[in-house]
């Protein structure tokens, strides 16, 4: 089915499906980053648990590294681990809603297709241009 061939209501759906199934991913793709972060923040939390008070321990800004105390760097970590904890959160409730979107989407389409396909309006490749007079 081409998208000439489309009643425009389905590919508005469709549209909107194609919508909810990008910002899923896009929301997948940060939840994977937010668990790479928290594997991160853990390691460098342990390596530091580690070392003595009186090691010397440096801190990345930007480029460079900075001199800090170990104290200050567990707590700058420690505070990032529970924000990724809350970004993390947050993120799994925009996937659940994003999901039960995509289904109703999905249900509508089908429904709407049914009701589409049942009350005349054909919307299978071999369809003839009588019945697409609406494209």
């Amino acid at each position: 089915m081409s998208a000439g061939q489309m009643p425009p209501w389905l590919q508005e759906q469709l549209m909107k499906l194609q919508q909810s199934q990008q910002n899923l991913q896009a929301i997948m793709q940060q939840k994977q980053q937010i668990q790479m972060e928290k594997i991160e923040i853990e390691k460098s939390l342990e390596e530091l648990k580690k070392a003595s008070d009186e090691d010397i321990v440096y801190k990345h800004a930007g480029t460079i590294l900075i001199k800090s105390s170990k104290k200050e760097l567990i707590d700058e970590l420690e505070e990032r681990q529970e924000l990724t904890k809350t970004r993390s959160t947050v993120l799994e409730k925009q996937e659940t809603r994003l999901k039960e979107t995509l289904k109703e989407q999905e249900s509508k389409i089908t429904e709407m297709m049914k009701g589409g396909a049942s009350s005349g309006a054909t919307m299978t490749k071999g369809s003839s241009p009588e019945n697409n007079s609406e494209n």
